[in-house]
């Protein structure tokens, strides 16, 4: 199933603010980003082109098993609808002058929130970038898929206008390994009202209804969707729940189980971010999980047994070891190693990712330096606002700018009331002239005993807070004057922070392509610039 019709991009408009103007991103991201602070101390390379060049030499002195890694994207696309950019990409991974630019997201259900295209976007745009910077190289756009994860309650939900839809399914253990079922089937037929009634909805509805047939893994629907949308662009999706991908990870693994080196190599990254920043994870002692069957569960070391947490399963050093051996597909890294095993099997440059991930990703240098495996340069990927003309349209009537959409709705209520009063709403003249003839008093009272000062500056400081409080009845009142224009102020405000949360991190893709079909992705494409890193607002027609 495809899109068919003009893929050009439809007329919009955009604007890049600083992430630290909108308030929405932690200190250090923001720090990060700005070459502020410290930040910089905990990663490999600075996001600057002069660190990209670093990056690839750096990559090149940790080759990878390439003929492994095209073996395995070889079968997993084997099924596939071929696409020309994606079987080109695959051939060109075979050579030591091809590089990867990863970015990496749970298998959401229809995607989830607006952000998973984001990011493939970026990464795509990326490696468009480096190709002009670095002519000598190719680069490939990789979608990682963490197929692994088992939080069913996040990964197998989404929004839309408003409504979340849940997966419920008696299914458990890695959400990858799950199947279409008739609740899944059921929650899609369920939804063809919304889709059908938008413009391109139909043809969106059938793209899922191509990759979500009963019976296919959450991996291989995944795999589909993302296949439909962004294959015409080259976008590898690599899934890494894979026996003989994790054959490559076993020294790591083993010296985890017999070591647990992770949760010792983060302690002096840890120690030194908590002094100026959030430490976003620490991980545990071990960090590996147990896959098998409807199981995923953690891995402890207990005495000399290993236990599989919340089960009866048990074993001895050697009997893991062994299983780790035979069957590596059942064991899995989590946040910890999950980084380094992208980078066993890929031979990437950078990682796109969010504020969240780079975080954590920021502790883990020291880990990867124990095992010999190459620590990518880290990208902030791209972040958008999209408002549509209406919205546009009346925030610039009410006199407000763009980084304005960010601020509290109590700071936009009071500035539009001061600015749209037809008298002033300070007595600040006033509050002066009362400062000065409090301060006449005292100095009258004082003459007559000293004593006396303290009570006048008592009286003088209620007399200033009466002040104060009159001047926020004095607000009210403009406010109740001005209702229709707050209210306005409300509507836009929840229509492009949903949950009080950033737009990207609730909405689906669907209101988007079925709005505007595939020329929405082009849009996005366009003012997603790969190089620099930047939160945008995109007027919409």
């Amino acid at each position: 199933m495809h899109f068919s019709r003009n893929l050009h991009t439809m007329s919009s408009s955009c604007i890049h603010i600083p992430f630290s103007s909108t308030q929405m991103f932690s200190k250090l991201i923001n720090d990060y980003v700005e070459g502020k602070g410290t930040a910089i101390d905990f990663v490999q390379y600075a996001p600057n082109v002069e660190g990209y060049q670093a990056a690839i030499e750096g990559r090149k002195l940790h080759p990878i098993d390439r003929g492994l890694l095209v073996e395995v994207l070889t079968a997993q696309y084997a099924n596939m609808d071929p696409k020309a950019a994606v079987q080109q990409h695959i051939e060109l991974l075979k050579s030591d002058e091809t590089f990867v630019v990863t970015t990496a997201h749970q298998p959401n259900l229809f995607s989830g929130p607006l952000y998973f295209f984001y990011k493939i976007i970026h990464a795509i745009q990326l490696a468009a970038s480096l190709k002009k910077q670095f002519p000598q190289y190719n680069f490939v756009p990789v979608y990682y898929m963490g197929s692994e994860d088992a939080d069913l309650d996040e990964v197998g939900a989404f929004n839309l206008d408003a409504t979340r839809y849940q997966w419920s399914t008696k299914q458990t253990g890695a959400i990858g390994r799950m199947v279409v079922d008739d609740a899944l089937l059921k929650l899609i037929q369920q939804l063809e009202g919304y889709w059908s009634v938008l413009p391109q909805g139909k043809t969106a509805l059938a793209i899922l209804k191509e990759a979500y047939q009963k019976g296919k893994s959450i991996n291989e629907a995944t795999l589909s969707f993302v296949h439909a949308f962004f294959g015409p662009k080259g976008l590898l999706v690599l899934q890494p729940d894979d026996a003989k991908l994790k054959a490559a990870f076993i020294p790591v693994m083993e010296k985890e189980l017999l070591t647990q080196f992770s949760h010792d190599a983060i302690q002096p990254a840890i120690a030194a971010l908590s002094k100026a920043y959030h430490v976003q994870t620490e991980g545990r002692t071990l960090n590996l999980f147990y896959l098998k069957d409807q199981t995923r569960a953690r891995i402890e070391k207990q005495g000399d047994q290993y236990i599989v947490v919340d089960t009866d399963i048990r074993f001895s050093q050697s009997e893991i070891l062994t299983e780790l051996h035979q069957y590596p597909e059942r064991f899995s890294p989590n946040v910890i190693l999950r980084g380094v095993y992208q980078e066993t099997i890929l031979p990437g440059v950078v990682f796109v990712g969010g504020g969240g991930e780079l975080a954590y990703w920021m502790e883990l240098k020291n880990v990867f330096q124990q095992v010999g495996v190459h620590y990518p340069l880290l990208q902030l990927r791209n972040s958008f606002l999209l408002i549509n003309q209406k919205q546009a349209t009346q925030w610039s009537s009410m006199q407000f700018g763009d980084q304005d959409f960010f601020k509290p709705m109590l700071d936009l209520e009071v500035a539009y009331v001061k600015k749209h009063a037809s008298e002033a709403l300070h007595l600040s003249d006033q509050m002066e002239s009362l400062t000065n003839l409090y301060t006449v008093i005292k100095n009258e009272v004082v003459k007559v005993d000293p004593t006396l000062g303290a009570h006048a500056e008592n009286l003088a400081h209620q007399a200033k807070a009466k002040i104060a409080e009159l001047e926020k009845k004095m607000v009210r009142a403009e406010r109740r004057k001005q209702a229709v224009a707050i209210q306005r102020i409300h509507r836009i405000k929840k229509e492009l922070f949903p949950q009080d949360n950033l737009q990207e991190r609730v909405e689906n893709f669907s209101k988007w392509v079925g709005q505007y079909d595939q020329s929405w992705i082009e849009t996005i494409m366009e003012h997603s610039t790969g190089l620099e890193s930047k939160f945008r607002i995109i007027t919409m027609p």
